[in-house]
């Protein structure tokens, strides 16, 4: 421990980045970094972001990716607190919001197994931040009186129950994590009839690499392969994708097709 962080007293920080574009951190958020002694951040982070920390601050990063675990979760608990407790005040930078699939509230009670106080700063979850960047509400008078917000797959990686369940309401539902099964939710959806609901593939939301296909069920799977999308990327089943501009040019087209 330095001789400036010896007075320091632990405590830690959940802070959500966001959905990618470093403009849409909270201010409480930006106030958080620039009071930073160390920065634990994952790979849906945008390395921007960082720049609001001290330059004297300690940045370290842990990973968290399908596909690129990096870092086992018990790992990065342990990281957590040792750098709280030799250096202060840990930011926790997570992609999205902490709470939602980001596993936040696990960090949080291990820290507090620790007695070391957290703080919880949210962050915009991409499950709302990125539909509504593309002009899609995930609710709206007339056409979706809720939504659900899934993982695509669980830790036993399969597919949701909650899949097969949301796609027989007329909720809007939103997907996380759930490209590679692609597939499968598709036939999901198909099963209880909604061939032709409107679908919209999200990847890279909100940052300058983001792509967006607006199809329907029955042709999402095409068009996903057609255009080379790559996780990460987010699922939107629902009569709200109708609302996106494009969307009355890609029915005209499979029309014609027909």
């Amino acid at each position: 421990m330095t001789e400036q962080n010896i007075n320091k007293e632990p405590k830690i920080t959940l802070l959500g980045a966001g959905p990618g574009d470093p403009d849409l951190l909270t201010l409480k958020g930006v106030k958080a970094l620039q009071a930073a002694d160390v920065v634990l951040y994952d790979a849906l982070t945008n390395e921007a972001l960082l720049e609001h920390a001290p330059q004297s601050a300690i940045k370290v990063y842990v990973g968290k990716r399908s596909g690129e675990h990096s870092y086992p979760q018990d790992t990065i608990n342990k990281l957590m607190i040792d750098y709280a407790l030799n250096y202060g005040h840990v930011v926790r930078l997570k992609g999205g919001d902490p709470f939602v699939f980001g596993r936040g509230y696990e960090e949080l009670d291990y820290a507090a197994s620790y007695s070391i106080p957290v703080s919880v700063i949210p962050g915009i979850s991409s499950s709302i931040g990125v539909p509504g960047l593309q002009q899609i509400p995930v609710t709206h008078r007339g056409l979706s009186e809720s939504f659900w917000v899934i993982t695509g797959t669980t830790t036993s990686g399969e597919v949701s129950n909650d899949i097969y369940q949301a796609a027989h309401s007329n909720a809007t539902v939103v997907v996380l994590m759930g490209l590679k099964k692609l597939d499968r939710i598709v036939e999901i959806f198909k099963t209880a009839g909604k061939r032709n609901l409107p679908a919209a593939v999200i990847q890279n939301g909100s940052s300058e690499e983001e792509k967006l296909i607006i199809s329907t069920v029955e042709n999402i799977r095409k068009e996903v392969i057609q255009e080379n999308i790559k996780a990460p990327a987010l699922l939107i089943f629902g009569e709200v994708v109708s609302l996106h501009p494009s969307f009355k040019n890609i029915v005209k087209q499979y029309a014609t097709i027909a």
